[in-house]
């Protein structure tokens, strides 16, 4: 079993690796800034107060909150809208520091994606961070609810072959650090937006991080 961690922890023992995609491997913040900042001003809301609550979740997800009287139809069909332009939209899109080499080093490791992004935009931006796909990945069209919902969390650990306890996820988001954490897994919380949320260990980025496969197939992380 995984030995038990807390906030100072430096090193923790997993099975699997699971991984958010935006704030975690790929720094997309200026493509999702400037995508929510034209749907803002398109449904006369405070773009700042907007860009509070989208991280780490899908887009209708986002819009429920901050139009909570809408039909759920509606957001459906806007978000669809905005996948579009975030998926067209890949300038300045980039790799998190040390994302490329962390990628390198669990190639052979099992670890699966978990992001709220669809399949189209999971591929732009990965591609446009020239980062390797994981195997397994678990994307919008693949769950029915949307992180803070643990749903997509318990997806991955299931096709990994995994108990949740078995493994760690690394999130940068409120929403997504909840999902992992209501999976019933450790966190890794990646960047500033993580810091607040009190992960089992928190690094600023993927530079931070050393990985240690062991001859038993354990994964031992050893963080900052």
């Amino acid at each position: 079993m995984p030995a038990t961690a807390s906030t100072t922890t430096s090193v923790l023992t997993a099975r699997a690796l699971l991984l958010d995609m935006d704030g975690t491997l790929v720094n997309s913040d200026a493509s999702v800034e400037r995508c929510w900042r034209g749907w803002a001003a398109e449904h006369g809301l405070d773009p700042e107060a907007v860009l509070q609550v989208v991280h780490g979740r899908q887009g209708y997800a986002t819009m429920a909150v901050l139009l909570p009287d809408r039909p759920v139809e509606q957001n459906h069909a806007d978000n669809l809208v905005l996948l579009a332009r975030e998926t067209a939209d890949t300038d300045g899109v980039v790799p998190i520091p040390g994302a490329p080499a962390f990628m390198a080093a669990i190639a052979t490791l099992p670890h699966a994606l978990v992001t709220s992004a669809d399949v189209a935009l999971a591929d732009a931006r990965m591609t446009a961070a020239a980062l390797p796909m994981p195997k397994i990945r678990v994307t919008a069209e693949s769950v029915t609810a949307s992180k803070p919902h643990p749903e997509g969390f318990l997806r991955g650990a299931a096709e990994l072959g995994f108990a949740p306890e078995d493994c760690v996820a690394f999130e940068d988001s409120e929403a997504g650090i909840t999902a992992a954490r209501a999976a019933g897994m450790r966190v890794v919380g990646v960047g500033p937006r993580a810091a607040g949320q009190s992960p089992d260990a928190h690094i600023q980025d993927l530079t931070h991080l050393r990985v240690e496969p062991l001859p038993n197939g354990d994964i031992r992380l050893h963080i900052g």
